[in-house]
């Protein structure tokens, strides 16, 4: 059963409940209702695999199996009795049979713990610290009545994930942690130019919730599909196929879930939600590391202990933080360039570096990175040019990442150990949705098929371009630059740099455009101050 706007409505109005009945913070709010989906879309998980154990002649052993001892005596059915079983932990018992102050407690002090420990082997013990923070013994009987009431037992594991995602659209869309959550087509549209195959690794050094993670999960399922299993539903507003991955051996889906996807994240609320998304989605086996990539290294033998790949991943796709810093002296020496203390360039030379030779990337950055002056910002670019081939940038629109930050950004798409000859731009006006302070409200204009499909067909995009009329205007929203060109204007990779002009216009260049360059080098500016500011200091002491 797909998601549908009743369900939707559903959850915004929990979201509701929850503010008025005083929990106001979106952020707690949104890990609490996760842990409840979760709690609630396990047991469906749990039965699915019963099943398919038994179709398949493996062992299983039911989550919900053999009996627990209890944490608080006065959650016993009967004086004296020290255990229940387990099977009592199933949403539809307890959730169903209990209110009040009898059901805070319950769900404290034990649905919690009893799906810490069940979680302890999956996802570095993702529950080990979660704790229920929505004690008010009303607004909880009232929250588990509302979400018994969505139906969620007749949910597919697609359906649940996005359920679970339209949860987490509430941290976005209350301006809190945005950094940590990329729009869905956004990213679907970076995967599918960076392609993610069944057989190879697919790595976030920044992971927030698994948005990259699951997208490519689906890419995967969807290229390995029969006709019959492939549907399209309907998720924000817009059509999306879906597979079911229906042309995988088994030995290809124990890969896919086992030893497919790895990621890390510096938040561990982020971690627990990237693992519980990953769990609905049906990948319970994908390990979310809680680690800052930019000061902690990890050598080969602690590599091999986490089941890393030691040679680097074939895919890398993130949208690592921006404008963020790090202190100087905590910067490990593998991702320093320079002097720099800005993430947005350390994670870039870092994703760099964790390639395997012949390894894809897709990146989002700042706008800045793609033209800034410092000595940094120039070393980075001269690296990505000659150690790897950039084979395009995607400039998306401004105000795609709203309602939490304007910042213009553009996608990094490039192969590991093959020196650039030429890179294809590609310029995005429009992304589906009204670019407003919202942007959630799906429209027709949409650049973002048309591009990716250019960046498909990019070889014979480059005959067509090196063969056009340079005296006659250009129609396409993606063009050309060669290295040469590049290396001669400091490897300056902003597409508005480079876009085609013919000769009887005037090079009068968007306005907009002009501002988005200018308040990254404001940005740039103000960055380099401060890193002079400390260097003054440092040297005072």
């Amino acid at each position: 059963m797909p998601m549908t706007p009743e369900m939707r409505r559903g959850i915004d109005a929990i979201r509701d409940y929850l503010y008025g009945g005083g929990y106001p913070d979106p952020l707690s709010n949104a890990e609490q209702l996760a842990f409840l989906f979760f709690f609630c879309l396990v047991e469906g998980i749990d039965a699915d695999n019963v099943v398919q154990a038994e179709e398949r002649g493996q062992p299983y052993t039911s989550l919900f199996a053999g009996d627990w001892t209890l944490r608080n005596p006065l959650n016993a059915p009967a004086k004296g009795v020290a255990a229940i079983p387990k099977d009592r932990f199933r949403w539809s018992v307890w959730a169903r049979g209990m209110n009040g102050e009898t059901l805070v407690r319950f769900v404290r002090d034990e649905v919690f713990p009893f799906f810490a420990e069940v979680t302890a082997t999956v996802g570095a013990g993702f529950m080990a610290q979660a704790r229920l923070a929505i004690d008010e013994p009303t607004v909880l009987t009232q929250v588990v009545g509302l979400i018994n009431g969505l139906g969620l037992e007749r949910a597919d594991a697609d359906t649940k994930g996005d359920l679970f995602e339209h949860v987490l659209r509430q941290i976005k869309q209350a301006g809190e942690l945005g950094q940590f959550r990329t729009p869905r087509h956004i990213i679907r549209a970076i995967v599918a130019m960076v392609d993610p195959r069944i057989g190879e690794t697919v790595y976030d050094p920044a992971a927030g919730t698994a948005g990259f993670l699951v997208a490519a999960y689906d890419h995967i399922r969807l290229a390995n599909s029969s006709p019959a299993g492939v549907v399209t539903a309907e998720v924000d507003g817009k059509p999306l196929a879906r597979g079911a991955g229906d042309r995988l051996s088994d030995r290809q889906w124990q890969h896919l879930r086992t030893a497919t996807f790895f990621g890390n994240d510096v938040d561990p609320k982020m971690v627990s939600l990237a693992t519980m998304n990953l769990f609905l989605r049906g990948l319970p086996d994908v390990r979310i590391h809680r680690r800052n990539v930019l000061t902690t290294t990890l050598d080969r033998a602690e590599r091999a202990a986490r089941h890393l790949p030691l040679d680097g991943f074939d895919a890398v796709l993130a949208n690592p933080p921006f404008s963020g810093k790090v202190d100087r002296d905590r910067i490990v020496d593998d991702v320093k360039i320079g002097t720099t203390t800005a993430t947005e360039l350390l994670f870039l030379k870092y994703m760099m570096d964790s390639l395997k030779p012949g390894g894809r990337a897709g990146i989002v950055v700042p706008e800045g990175v793609l033209f800034g002056s410092t000595g940094a910002h120039k070393e980075l670019r001269r690296l990505l040019l000659e150690t790897c081939r950039l084979d395009a940038v995607l400039s998306l629109p401004g105000g795609v990442f709203q309602p939490y930050s304007g910042v213009k950004t553009s996608v990094l798409i490039f192969t590991k150990g093959a020196r650039t000859e030429r890179v294809l731009f590609l310029h995005a006006d429009a992304d589906g949705y009204k670019l407003d302070a919202n942007h959630d409200t799906p429209i027709e204009a949409d650049d973002l098929p048309g591009l990716v499909a250019a960046f498909q067909d990019r070889d014979e995009g480059w005959a067509r371009w090196r063969a056009r009329d340079e005296a006659a205007p250009w129609p396409e929203k993606w063009w050309f630059a060669e290295a040469e060109a590049l290396r001669g204007a400091d490897n300056n990779l902003s597409a508005s740099r480079w876009r085609p002009q013919a000769h009887e216009q005037v090079e009068h260049r968007d306005p907009l455009e002009l501002l988005d360059e200018l308040k990254a080098i404001e940005t740039e500016i103000a960055e380099e101050i401060d890193a002079l500011m400390d260097r003054l200091r440092e040297g005072a002491t």
